[in-house]
């Protein structure tokens, strides 16, 4: 199993609330519409809380501010991830996709990377 992890920053024209709501109801249904040309296999994501605790856990280990929310985006294998990134229906999908992620993340400001996770718990 492949995995992107993507750690998005709203723009900073969006509220929290906003950001939130464009993600779920507007840019995941297209996701989720476009997944099978993309051979994307599961796709979740994790809305940023607003709690005090962020403030005590970034100050513990004197981290960046916190992301406003995670994706994450599974492919089988890296066929299918390859085939994501080279079939023309594929690199279409993606495209559109990116045109609707320009209207609530801040790209410069967000961060991406693919994985392979190595479980240690559960």
């Amino acid at each position: 199993m492949i995995k992107l992890i993507f750690c998005l920053h709203r723009l900073p024209s969006l509220t929290p609330d906003a950001f939130r709501s464009y993600w779920w109801d507007t840019h995941a249904p297209l996701v989720k519409a476009r997944a099978p040309a993309l051979r994307i296999a599961r796709y979740v994501q994790s809305h940023g809380l607003d709690s005090p605790l962020d403030d005590a856990m970034q100050a513990s280990r004197e981290a960046q501010p916190k992301y406003d929310g995670v994706a994450e985006l599974y492919w089988a294998s890296e066929d299918d991830l390859n085939f994501a990134m080279t079939d023309d229906a594929a690199l279409k999908a993606g495209a559109e996709l990116l045109e609707d992620e320009r209207k609530f993340i801040d790209l410069k400001r967000s961060s991406l990377t693919f994985v392979r996770e190595r479980p240690v718990v559960g």
